[in-house]
């Protein structure tokens, strides 16, 4: 099962012996992320928890013999009751991997410790989180929900710095410029800039004619991509109120967008930026930046894509999709090389920061951690 070879028709399955199944969860796992240090993987569900899994180094195979990894359960309810309002949407760890942050369907946003002690819990939203990030220092956290609005947290008080309400419908998405300012997006079809202390937009970015899912800004912040249910995505400038590009290769809605973690200010400085889009149509499209051409498509899953993401080197993108498949593509020659399939549609995948595991939730409850090598 190990031996892959170069001949495109033939694919490398990952085998089972390189996959460790997490089980613990008793509803679909919608999100996880590693932690930036350590060897930290968190989970977030549909069973109103949390869960911080600590995966031993090494391969997966060998070390999980010695048992179950051990697991940290971060409880959204109090009593024994499993209430859906619970449901834990989104979380993401700080820059230093000392603290956890996730967003629940109750409108709740909390941070607990990476040893699952909760220390804040912050309660303003008056709708379910959708999205949820720290800046890069670290001192705020950003929030975005169904009631319409964004909200910068002050960490260190456990309260609301401010309260951003541009948008007429709710917001989905939520990302850092930098540490004082970042863009929102909403079903409304629009995308505001936002920044701490100033009480209108700072941009306005309209030209989508749909629902924009997702929001990502290229890893110096000087672009932002938006991707949306108008089967686009779409690349902007703070220097210009249109969009620099206009991504039209998709047949239908375009779920989520990542930037490679190339070019200038990465530290793959000499490697091209790209950017990953991936769509209810099943394909993947890769585009290059400066002239918002399309470099690859990839094609492979049967179903709608929920997930992708970038290796720390740039050179793989693994992709998730309601087909059960995780698929891992070479990003330099636009070819599947990997792939595996789980018991349950996928909704997120994410690499650890050495580039040699890859995690993925699914619907049948389950986390998976696989080993990656070429």
């Amino acid at each position: 099962m190990d031996i892959c070879t170069s001949s495109p028709s033939v694919l490398c399955e990952i085998s089972a012996s390189d996959v460790t199944i997490l089980e613990g969860h008793t509803s679909e796992v919608f999100v996880c992320a590693w932690s930036p240090v350590g060897s930290l993987l968190a989970s977030g569900s549909g069973d109103s928890t949390a869960r911080i899994w600590s995966i031993p180094d090494g391969p997966c195979s060998s070390s999980m013999q010695s048992g179950p990894p051990n697991v940290l359960v971060l409880k959204h309810f109090k009593g024994r009751t499993n209430e859906k309002s619970k449901d834990v949407t989104t979380l993401d760890w700080n820059g230093e991997g000392t603290l956890l942050a996730t967003g629940s369907y109750d409108g709740q946003a909390r941070i607990w410790s990476r040893d699952g002690e909760l220390r804040s819990t912050l309660n303003k939203h008056k709708g379910p989180i959708f999205s949820l990030k720290w800046n890069k220092k670290g001192d705020c956290l950003l929030s975005g929900s169904v009631d319409k609005t964004a909200i910068v947290w002050d960490v260190k008080t456990g309260e609301w710095k401010q309260q951003f309400e541009f948008h007429s419908a709710p917001t989905l998405d939520v990302d850092w410029r930098n540490n004082v300012s970042f863009a929102t997006c909403s079903t409304d079809n629009m995308i505001y800039v936002c920044k701490i202390g100033e009480i209108r937009a700072i941009k306005t970015f309209s030209g989508h004619q749909g629902e924009v899912n997702a929001i990502k800004w290229d890893p110096t912040g000087s672009l932002l991509a938006s991707c949306s249910d108008d089967f686009t995505a779409k690349i902007w400038s703070m220097k210009q109120d249109k969009y620099v590009h206009d991504l039209r290769e998709h047949v239908k809605e375009i779920y989520t967008i990542r930037w490679s973690p190339t070019g200038p200010g990465t530290n793959n400085p000499n490697q091209q930026l790209v950017l990953a889009s991936a769509s209810f149509d099943s394909t993947i499209k890769l585009w290059e930046v400066e002239h918002g051409n399309l470099l690859y498509s990839l094609n492979g899953h049967r179903d709608p894509v929920y997930s992708v993401a970038f290796s720390p080197n740039g050179e793989y993108l693994a992709s998730g999709s309601l087909d059960k498949c995780m698929n891992i593509w070479s990003t330099r020659e636009g070819k599947l090389v990997k792939t595996y399939t789980g018991n349950g549609g996928i909704f997120e995948v994410c690499w650890n920061k050495e580039g040699d595991k890859i995690a993925a939730c699914f619907a049948n409850n389950t986390v998976c951690v696989m080993d990656f090598r070429m």
